[in-house]
């Protein structure tokens, strides 16, 4: 045995093990947005469930809505992967390009996808504008409202993205330089 604290089975031949505790302060607020379109998401997908296979009567509207939830989630989900910096990328050449070289073209990468979610931003309310009295397919809800979310997804993933490029800035790398680097890492 390692140590008393790391003994699982007890003198008395019981399993011991104690759960850590859990500790949700970290969880940024489109965390919890996301969730909450999650978890309605999760409703209206019962309610279709229910309504067409116990009901025989399929409610048409949890169709159209559930695509929409799930729109949701994902734009403003994408905001979690954005402050984690933990999206897909290459590091391949990092480990191969001169360290200035390869912090430069880091924070290059880190500038450009800012640049690109904030010009997202841009266009999703210039589309806005463009379709501002359109109508959804089944419910007479203004479709802008999908759109209105999109966009507040893009613009969680630009703030992130500005707050993910200052702690690189700061601390002289990123994880594409440090693969094993978080951003919890200071």
């Amino acid at each position: 045995m390692h140590s008393e604290e790391a003994k699982i089975l007890g003198d008395d031949g019981e399993i011991h093990i104690e759960d850590e505790a859990v500790d949700l302060s970290h969880t940024i607020f489109e965390a919890w947005v996301a969730l909450g379109f999650f978890w309605a998401l999760g409703l209206t997908v019962f309610t279709q469930f229910f309504t067409r296979y116990v009901l025989n009567d399929s409610a048409a509207w949890t169709e159209e809505i559930a695509r929409y939830l799930l729109i949701a989630v994902v734009f403003v989900g994408a905001a979690i992967g954005v402050a984690k910096n933990n999206h897909i990328q290459v590091d391949f050449f990092y480990r191969y390009m001169p360290r200035k070289m390869g912090h430069a073209l880091a924070l290059l990468v880190d500038v450009l996808r800012t640049a690109f979610l904030g010009a997202a931003v841009v266009y999703t309310g210039l589309m806005m504008e463009r379709m501002s009295s359109l109508k959804m397919t089944v419910i007479d809800w203004p479709v802008n409202w999908v759109y209105g979310i999109c966009m507040f997804g893009f613009a969680a993933m630009c703030v992130r993205s500005i707050l993910v490029t200052r702690v690189h800035w700061q601390r002289g790398y990123t994880v594409l330089q440090r693969p094993e680097s978080t951003m919890e890492d200071r």
